[in-house]
Protein backbone atom coordinates (compact mmCIF):
# COMPACT_ATOMS: atom_id res chain seq x y z
CA UNK A 1 0.00 0.00 0.00
CA UNK A 2 2.76 2.29 1.11
CA UNK A 3 4.27 1.75 -2.71
CA UNK A 4 0.83 2.34 -4.24
CA UNK A 5 0.78 5.82 -2.05
CA UNK A 6 4.51 7.06 -3.53
CA UNK A 7 3.26 6.55 -7.18
CA UNK A 8 -0.02 8.51 -7.42
CA UNK A 9 2.21 11.18 -5.17
CA UNK A 10 4.82 10.98 -8.04
CA UNK A 11 2.76 10.29 -10.74
CA UNK A 12 0.77 13.78 -9.24
CA UNK A 13 3.57 15.18 -9.36
CA UNK A 14 4.66 15.03 -12.75
CA UNK A 15 1.41 15.96 -14.15
CA UNK A 16 1.51 19.22 -12.22
CA UNK A 17 5.05 19.75 -13.47
CA UNK A 18 4.00 19.12 -17.28
CA UNK A 19 0.66 21.67 -16.69
CA UNK A 20 3.08 24.43 -15.43
CA UNK A 21 5.34 24.38 -19.11
CA UNK A 22 1.89 24.85 -20.87
CA UNK A 23 1.08 28.44 -22.05
CA UNK A 24 -1.28 30.54 -20.29
CA UNK A 25 -3.50 32.08 -22.31
CA UNK A 26 -4.25 35.05 -19.84
CA UNK A 27 -0.67 36.16 -20.72
CA UNK A 28 -0.12 38.94 -23.06
CA UNK A 29 2.46 38.41 -26.15
CA UNK A 30 3.51 41.76 -24.93
CA UNK A 31 4.94 40.99 -21.59
CA UNK A 32 6.00 43.57 -19.38
CA UNK A 33 6.28 41.28 -16.20
CA UNK A 34 7.30 37.58 -16.86
CA UNK A 35 9.28 35.42 -19.12
CA UNK A 36 5.97 33.30 -19.62
CA UNK A 37 5.87 33.99 -23.57
CA UNK A 38 7.53 35.85 -26.56
CA UNK A 39 6.69 37.59 -29.37
CA UNK A 40 7.68 35.36 -32.32
CA UNK A 41 8.77 37.30 -35.57
CA UNK A 42 7.35 37.42 -39.24
CA UNK A 43 10.19 36.22 -40.06
CA UNK A 44 14.09 35.11 -39.93
CA UNK A 45 16.99 35.83 -42.40
CA UNK A 46 18.94 33.27 -43.52
CA UNK A 47 21.70 32.08 -41.52
CA UNK A 48 25.00 34.13 -42.35
CA UNK A 49 28.62 32.07 -41.62
CA UNK A 50 29.59 33.12 -38.45
CA UNK A 51 28.12 35.71 -36.08
CA UNK A 52 25.95 38.76 -36.86
CA UNK A 53 25.81 41.51 -35.07
CA UNK A 54 23.97 44.66 -36.00
CA UNK A 55 21.53 45.20 -38.66
CA UNK A 56 20.88 48.89 -40.92
CA UNK A 57 17.68 49.15 -42.75
CA UNK A 58 18.01 50.57 -46.48
CA UNK A 59 14.74 52.39 -47.40
CA UNK A 60 14.92 52.35 -51.71
CA UNK A 61 12.67 55.83 -52.16
CA UNK A 62 12.53 55.09 -55.63
CA UNK A 63 10.99 51.35 -55.23
CA UNK A 64 10.75 50.53 -51.62
CA UNK A 65 9.81 46.96 -52.45
CA UNK A 66 13.45 46.65 -53.67
CA UNK A 67 14.41 48.30 -49.54
CA UNK A 68 17.29 46.18 -47.95
CA UNK A 69 18.46 45.21 -45.20
CA UNK A 70 22.29 45.47 -44.34
CA UNK A 71 23.89 43.37 -41.32
CA UNK A 72 27.35 42.58 -40.36
CA UNK A 73 28.65 38.89 -39.78
CA UNK A 74 31.95 39.21 -37.71
CA UNK A 75 33.57 36.73 -38.74
CA UNK A 76 35.91 33.90 -36.88
CA UNK A 77 38.16 35.50 -34.52
CA UNK A 78 40.53 38.60 -37.15
CA UNK A 79 40.51 36.35 -40.42
CA UNK A 80 39.71 37.66 -43.65
CA UNK A 81 36.02 36.11 -43.41
CA UNK A 82 33.79 38.92 -41.83
CA UNK A 83 31.31 40.57 -44.20
CA UNK A 84 28.65 43.19 -44.57
CA UNK A 85 25.40 40.93 -45.29
CA UNK A 86 22.87 42.33 -47.84
CA UNK A 87 19.57 40.58 -47.20
CA UNK A 88 16.12 41.51 -49.39
CA UNK A 89 12.76 42.15 -47.32
CA UNK A 90 12.20 38.47 -47.53
CA UNK A 91 15.59 37.60 -45.48
CA UNK A 92 16.92 36.03 -48.36
CA UNK A 93 21.02 36.85 -48.64
CA UNK A 94 21.80 39.33 -51.78
CA UNK A 95 24.81 37.28 -52.06
CA UNK A 96 25.80 39.48 -55.32
CA UNK A 97 25.60 42.78 -53.03
CA UNK A 98 27.23 41.92 -49.70
CA UNK A 99 30.79 42.48 -49.41
CA UNK A 100 32.99 39.99 -48.52
CA UNK A 101 36.65 39.78 -47.02
CA UNK A 102 36.62 41.95 -44.29
CA UNK A 103 38.27 41.91 -40.68
CA UNK A 104 35.94 41.53 -37.64
CA UNK A 105 33.19 44.11 -38.98
CA UNK A 106 31.22 45.46 -36.02
CA UNK A 107 28.52 47.37 -36.43
CA UNK A 108 27.02 49.55 -39.58
CA UNK A 109 24.18 52.11 -39.85
CA UNK A 110 22.95 54.27 -43.29
CA UNK A 111 23.45 57.95 -44.09
CA UNK A 112 21.01 59.61 -46.98
CA UNK A 113 22.05 61.95 -49.98
CA UNK A 114 25.55 62.03 -49.26
CA UNK A 115 27.37 64.10 -52.43
CA UNK A 116 30.30 61.88 -54.42
CA UNK A 117 31.04 63.48 -57.33
CA UNK A 118 27.88 65.64 -57.24
CA UNK A 119 25.68 63.16 -57.51
CA UNK A 120 23.80 62.38 -53.81
CA UNK A 121 24.47 59.41 -52.23
CA UNK A 122 22.96 56.95 -49.64
CA UNK A 123 26.18 55.11 -48.14
CA UNK A 124 26.38 52.52 -45.60
CA UNK A 125 28.82 53.33 -42.58
CA UNK A 126 30.92 49.92 -41.48
CA UNK A 127 33.56 49.39 -38.71
CA UNK A 128 36.09 47.20 -39.52
CA UNK A 129 37.47 46.53 -36.12
CA UNK A 130 39.95 44.02 -37.03
CA UNK A 131 41.62 46.96 -39.05
CA UNK A 132 40.98 49.96 -37.36
CA UNK A 133 39.49 51.36 -39.84
CA UNK A 134 35.73 53.46 -40.84
CA UNK A 135 34.47 51.70 -44.16
CA UNK A 136 31.93 53.77 -46.61
CA UNK A 137 29.96 51.16 -49.46
CA UNK A 138 27.55 53.26 -52.25
CA UNK A 139 24.00 51.95 -51.22
CA UNK A 140 22.46 49.77 -53.29
CA UNK A 141 26.24 48.86 -55.43
CA UNK A 142 27.57 48.03 -52.42
CA UNK A 143 30.75 50.05 -53.93
CA UNK A 144 34.05 50.61 -51.64
CA UNK A 145 34.34 54.61 -51.78
CA UNK A 146 36.95 55.06 -48.97
CA UNK A 147 40.01 54.27 -50.60
CA UNK A 148 40.29 50.75 -48.52
CA UNK A 149 39.32 52.61 -45.02
CA UNK A 150 39.81 55.65 -43.25
CA UNK A 151 42.06 54.88 -39.69
CA UNK A 152 40.29 55.64 -36.35
CA UNK A 153 41.50 56.83 -33.12
CA UNK A 154 45.09 57.97 -34.33
CA UNK A 155 47.35 57.86 -31.25
CA UNK A 156 45.27 56.20 -29.08
CA UNK A 157 46.62 52.50 -27.69
CA UNK A 158 43.46 51.19 -27.43
CA UNK A 159 41.39 51.67 -31.43
CA UNK A 160 38.89 48.70 -32.30
CA UNK A 161 36.00 50.22 -34.04
CA UNK A 162 32.65 48.58 -32.90
CA UNK A 163 30.13 50.99 -32.69
CA UNK A 164 28.88 53.55 -35.70
CA UNK A 165 26.15 55.83 -36.37
CA UNK A 166 25.85 58.54 -39.15
CA UNK A 167 24.29 61.81 -38.27
CA UNK A 168 23.32 65.06 -41.01
CA UNK A 169 23.44 68.50 -39.71
CA UNK A 170 19.60 70.29 -40.44
CA UNK A 171 21.80 73.44 -40.07
CA UNK A 172 24.75 73.13 -42.14
CA UNK A 173 24.34 69.59 -44.05
CA UNK A 174 27.64 68.44 -42.89
CA UNK A 175 28.18 64.72 -43.03
CA UNK A 176 28.91 62.83 -39.50
CA UNK A 177 30.21 59.68 -38.48
CA UNK A 178 29.93 58.60 -34.43
CA UNK A 179 32.16 56.03 -33.28
CA UNK A 180 32.42 54.02 -30.28
CA UNK A 181 35.69 51.39 -29.52
CA UNK A 182 36.34 48.33 -27.75
CA UNK A 183 37.77 50.26 -24.82
CA UNK A 184 38.92 54.31 -23.89
CA UNK A 185 38.60 56.74 -21.62
CA UNK A 186 35.66 58.90 -19.43
CA UNK A 187 34.95 61.79 -21.08
CA UNK A 188 36.46 60.66 -24.93
CA UNK A 189 35.26 57.65 -24.97
CA UNK A 190 33.52 58.17 -28.28
CA UNK A 191 34.96 60.48 -31.77
CA UNK A 192 32.75 62.46 -33.80
CA UNK A 193 34.72 63.27 -37.27
CA UNK A 194 33.32 65.16 -40.10
CA UNK A 195 32.85 62.92 -43.75
CA UNK A 196 34.12 64.89 -47.12
CA UNK A 197 34.32 64.18 -50.26
CA UNK A 198 37.12 64.19 -52.82
CA UNK A 199 36.83 62.79 -56.15
CA UNK A 200 34.40 60.46 -55.55
CA UNK A 201 36.55 59.29 -52.28
CA UNK A 202 35.12 59.84 -48.50
CA UNK A 203 37.47 60.87 -46.12
CA UNK A 204 36.85 61.80 -42.64
CA UNK A 205 37.99 64.59 -40.46
CA UNK A 206 38.10 64.55 -36.38
CA UNK A 207 35.85 67.00 -34.80
CA UNK A 208 35.25 66.17 -31.25
CA UNK A 209 35.71 63.57 -28.47
CA UNK A 210 32.79 62.95 -25.75
CA UNK A 211 31.42 60.40 -24.09
CA UNK A 212 31.14 59.51 -20.39
CA UNK A 213 31.61 55.81 -19.48
CA UNK A 214 31.10 53.89 -16.13
CA UNK A 215 33.90 51.61 -16.87
CA UNK A 216 34.05 47.70 -15.91
CA UNK A 217 32.42 46.79 -20.26
CA UNK A 218 32.38 48.57 -22.87
CA UNK A 219 30.07 50.91 -25.69
CA UNK A 220 29.45 49.56 -28.51
CA UNK A 221 25.57 50.62 -29.74
CA UNK A 222 24.68 53.63 -30.75
CA UNK A 223 21.80 55.43 -32.30
CA UNK A 224 21.36 59.35 -33.55
CA UNK A 225 17.79 61.17 -33.63
CA UNK A 226 18.42 63.34 -36.30
CA UNK A 227 15.55 65.42 -36.44
CA UNK A 228 15.69 65.92 -32.59
CA UNK A 229 19.56 66.80 -32.57
CA UNK A 230 20.47 63.71 -30.10
CA UNK A 231 23.03 61.08 -29.77
CA UNK A 232 22.49 58.00 -27.74
CA UNK A 233 24.25 55.46 -26.57
CA UNK A 234 24.41 52.35 -24.23
CA UNK A 235 27.00 51.90 -21.64
CA UNK A 236 26.70 48.27 -21.40
CA UNK A 237 27.36 48.34 -17.49
CA UNK A 238 24.95 51.37 -16.27
CA UNK A 239 22.92 52.26 -18.84
CA UNK A 240 21.34 54.69 -21.88
CA UNK A 241 23.48 58.22 -22.39
CA UNK A 242 22.23 61.42 -24.14
CA UNK A 243 23.97 64.24 -25.75
CA UNK A 244 23.82 66.53 -28.40
CA UNK A 245 24.93 65.75 -32.22
CA UNK A 246 25.75 68.80 -33.09
CA UNK A 247 29.29 69.65 -32.17
CA UNK A 248 29.33 73.22 -31.42
CA UNK A 249 26.70 72.31 -28.60
CA UNK A 250 29.37 70.77 -26.52
CA UNK A 251 29.76 67.86 -24.57
CA UNK A 252 27.08 68.38 -21.63
CA UNK A 253 25.47 65.11 -21.01
CA UNK A 254 21.71 65.49 -21.17
CA UNK A 255 20.15 62.08 -19.69
CA UNK A 256 21.06 59.01 -17.98
CA UNK A 257 18.10 56.89 -18.15
CA UNK A 258 17.63 52.60 -18.67
CA UNK A 259 19.62 51.79 -15.24
CA UNK A 260 17.34 49.90 -13.76
CA UNK A 261 15.51 46.65 -14.71
CA UNK A 262 18.26 45.43 -16.55
CA UNK A 263 19.67 41.62 -16.46
CA UNK A 264 23.23 42.55 -17.44
CA UNK A 265 24.06 44.40 -20.31
CA UNK A 266 22.36 47.45 -22.31
CA UNK A 267 22.78 46.70 -25.74
CA UNK A 268 21.04 47.82 -29.27
CA UNK A 269 19.38 50.94 -29.43
CA UNK A 270 17.10 51.87 -31.80
CA UNK A 271 14.64 54.88 -32.52
CA UNK A 272 10.80 54.59 -34.08
CA UNK A 273 9.55 58.42 -34.88
CA UNK A 274 6.41 59.90 -35.99
CA UNK A 275 7.36 63.22 -37.75
CA UNK A 276 5.48 65.13 -34.93
CA UNK A 277 8.96 64.67 -32.85
CA UNK A 278 7.29 61.42 -30.81
CA UNK A 279 8.17 58.14 -30.77
CA UNK A 280 9.85 55.44 -28.82
CA UNK A 281 13.62 54.13 -27.71
CA UNK A 282 14.13 50.55 -27.41
CA UNK A 283 17.34 49.19 -25.54
CA UNK A 284 18.06 45.44 -25.97
CA UNK A 285 18.36 43.63 -22.26
CA UNK A 286 20.66 41.38 -24.05
CA UNK A 287 20.86 38.28 -21.32
CA UNK A 288 16.88 38.42 -20.86
CA UNK A 289 16.19 38.69 -24.51
CA UNK A 290 13.62 41.80 -24.16
CA UNK A 291 13.33 45.19 -24.98
CA UNK A 292 12.84 47.77 -22.94
CA UNK A 293 11.19 50.60 -24.76
CA UNK A 294 10.86 54.62 -23.29
CA UNK A 295 9.46 57.44 -24.90
CA UNK A 296 11.43 59.56 -27.54
CA UNK A 297 10.25 63.00 -26.66
CA UNK A 298 10.68 62.60 -22.85
CA UNK A 299 7.76 63.93 -20.33
CA UNK A 300 5.78 66.85 -20.77
CA UNK A 301 8.12 68.54 -17.58
CA UNK A 302 11.23 67.57 -18.97
CA UNK A 303 12.36 66.39 -22.63
CA UNK A 304 15.55 64.45 -21.24
CA UNK A 305 13.67 62.20 -19.06
CA UNK A 306 12.87 58.86 -20.27
CA UNK A 307 11.13 56.37 -18.28
CA UNK A 308 10.05 53.15 -19.30
CA UNK A 309 6.92 52.26 -20.62
CA UNK A 310 6.79 48.54 -21.16
CA UNK A 311 9.24 46.02 -21.70
CA UNK A 312 9.11 43.59 -24.65
CA UNK A 313 9.90 39.90 -24.33
CA UNK A 314 11.39 38.57 -27.89
CA UNK A 315 12.43 35.76 -29.47
CA UNK A 316 15.60 36.54 -30.40
CA UNK A 317 18.66 35.13 -28.39
CA UNK A 318 20.90 37.82 -27.07
CA UNK A 319 20.04 40.93 -29.30
CA UNK A 320 23.29 43.19 -29.53
CA UNK A 321 22.24 45.37 -32.30
CA UNK A 322 18.78 46.57 -34.03
CA UNK A 323 17.26 49.12 -36.10
CA UNK A 324 13.47 50.23 -36.65
CA UNK A 325 11.00 52.08 -39.19
CA UNK A 326 7.78 53.45 -39.46
CA UNK A 327 7.57 52.38 -42.88
CA UNK A 328 5.95 48.91 -43.97
CA UNK A 329 7.30 48.22 -47.37
CA UNK A 330 3.27 48.30 -49.23
CA UNK A 331 2.27 47.09 -45.62
CA UNK A 332 4.29 43.95 -45.91
CA UNK A 333 5.32 45.20 -41.94
CA UNK A 334 2.30 46.30 -40.11
CA UNK A 335 2.96 49.54 -38.44
CA UNK A 336 6.21 49.36 -39.61
CA UNK A 337 9.98 47.26 -39.49
CA UNK A 338 12.00 46.22 -36.22
CA UNK A 339 14.97 44.39 -36.94
CA UNK A 340 16.84 42.88 -34.12
CA UNK A 341 20.16 40.79 -34.40
CA UNK A 342 19.88 36.90 -32.59
CA UNK A 343 23.02 34.66 -31.79
CA UNK A 344 22.03 32.23 -33.94
CA UNK A 345 23.66 33.74 -37.10
CA UNK A 346 19.90 35.44 -38.01
CA UNK A 347 18.17 38.77 -37.31
CA UNK A 348 14.37 38.77 -36.87
CA UNK A 349 11.98 40.69 -38.51
CA UNK A 350 9.34 41.92 -36.74
CA UNK A 351 6.12 43.89 -36.82
CA UNK A 352 5.71 47.09 -34.97
CA UNK A 353 2.42 46.37 -34.47
CA UNK A 354 2.74 43.44 -33.00
CA UNK A 355 5.15 45.01 -30.67
CA UNK A 356 3.16 47.75 -29.96
CA UNK A 357 0.13 46.51 -28.85
CA UNK A 358 -2.43 48.03 -27.69
CA UNK A 359 -0.13 50.17 -25.32
CA UNK A 360 1.95 52.23 -27.70
CA UNK A 361 0.97 54.29 -31.36
CA UNK A 362 1.36 52.96 -34.90
CA UNK A 363 1.98 55.13 -37.27
CA UNK A 364 -0.40 55.43 -40.10
CA UNK A 365 0.82 55.67 -43.72
CA UNK A 366 -1.05 57.79 -45.66
CA UNK A 367 -3.29 55.88 -48.62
Amino acid sequence: MRNLTLYIIFFQFVLASCNSNQPNSDVSVIDTLSHHQSLSPALITEPSLYDTDDPAIWINKQDISKSLILGTDKGDDFDKNAALMVYDLEGKIVKDKSVTGLTRVNNVDIAYGFQVNGNPTDIALVTERGRDLLRIFSIPEMDSIDNGGIPVFEGEDIKSPMGIASYRSPESGKFYAIVSRKGGESESYLWQYELKENEGSVSAELVRKFGKFEGGKEIESIAVDEELGYIYFSDEGKGVRKYYAEPAMGNEELALFATEGFTDDHEGISIYKFPDGTGYILVSDQQANKFHIFPREGTTENSHQHDLLKAVQVSTRESDGSEITYQTFNGKFPGGLFVAMSDDKTFHFYNWADIAGDDLKVYKEAN
